[in-house]
């Protein structure tokens, strides 16, 4: 049962969050900022992922700490769902066409968190949401679900559409990397034998076993 639910509270925002990653899309999102919402619902759907999602946050500020903050807690939602990542795909990618727009989107699900993002927007905002802002919720989901992530709009006009293929991207790409390889059942996909980094033993505890 690939799923995990978490609350982030601080004094900024309070976030609660909950995904099954072998779901059907089914999305309950409120943030509180409808474009966010808009966007996680399109990643829900298209990631075939089943998302919750409620989000307070301080909004007579600005959307930046609760677009964040939502960011991380999904991020860590996914990175626990997905467990010792045994039998995973591990890696994809996809070209997503949104109209006008064309965004690439890779990803690699190996505990390492990377993120590029080589997106160029025309205006500040859209509607009353700062387009820098779609940076700032991939840069947090990358560093907290532990994903190697690269996004690159090729081109496009439109900046609602820049920014809704870059959330479909991704959705496909999670969609196809978190998927169960039938042929690497219960195998981690690496040559480590691990995805991520290795628990740190300390000198003194190894030379112990090694007297043993």
């Amino acid at each position: 049962m690939r799923k995990a639910s978490l609350k982030r509270t601080t004094k900024e925002t309070d976030v609660e969050v909950a995904v099954d990653l072998d779901g059907t899309g089914a999305c309950d999102v409120a943030t509180g900022i409808g474009f966010l919402d808009h966007m996680l619902e399109l990643l829900a759907r298209h990631a075939r992922i089943d998302m919750r999602v409620k989000a307070q946050g301080d909004l007579h500020v600005d959307h930046h700490h609760t677009t964040e903050d939502v960011g991380i807690a999904l991020g860590q939602a996914v990175k626990q769902a997905l467990g010792d990542m045994r039998g995973i795909t591990r890696y994809a990618d996809a070209h997503l066409p949104m109209d006008e727009a064309l965004t690439r989107v890779a990803i690699d699900i190996s505990g390492r968190p990377f993120l590029v993002f080589k997106v160029a927007f025309g205006r500040d905002k859209i509607g009353d949401f700062d387009t820098d802002l779609v940076r700032e919720w991939f840069q947090a989901f990358a560093m907290n679900a532990g994903v190697t992530l690269h996004v690159e709009t090729l081109y496009g006009a439109n900046d609602h559409h820049i920014a809704e293929s870059c959330f479909k991207g991704l959705a496909r790409v999670l969609r196809a990397a978190v998927a169960v390889d039938p042929r690497a059942a219960g195998e981690v996909p690496s040559t480590k034998g691990v995805l991520g980094e290795a628990a740190v033993v300390p000198a003194s505890s190894a030379r112990a076993r090694q007297a043993t």
